[in-house]
């Protein structure tokens, strides 16, 4: 993919985030770019978003530079048996 296209796309994900408060759209927007775009998309967008004269809305820029690399946030809400504690289960 180009980095017109991704600029573009990166663009419309902060036009999305637009109306939250700036830290949430930046988590927002970092968010969605770890957990939907490869690596490679993500490293040639920071690549443009270091040089000067690029179209990058300002929360895209700060959303890659904030945030370390991570896993994906998708993955944040999944436990396996292991996580589940002394709860137990309430199967069967």
């Amino acid at each position: 993919m180009n980095t017109d296209k991704l600029i573009h796309k990166a663009n419309q994900i902060a036009s999305f985030f637009r109306s939250y408060p700036d830290d949430q759209a930046i988590t927002g927007i970092h968010d969605h770019l770890v957990a939907f775009w490869t690596p490679g998309m993500r490293s040639a967008l920071v690549a443009v978003t270091r040089q000067d004269g690029h179209s990058i809305d300002p929360l895209v820029a700060k959303a890659l530079i904030t945030f370390e690399p991570g896993k994906s946030p998708s993955e944040k809400e999944v436990s396996g048996p292991a996580t589940i504690g002394d709860l137990g289960s309430d199967a069967g």
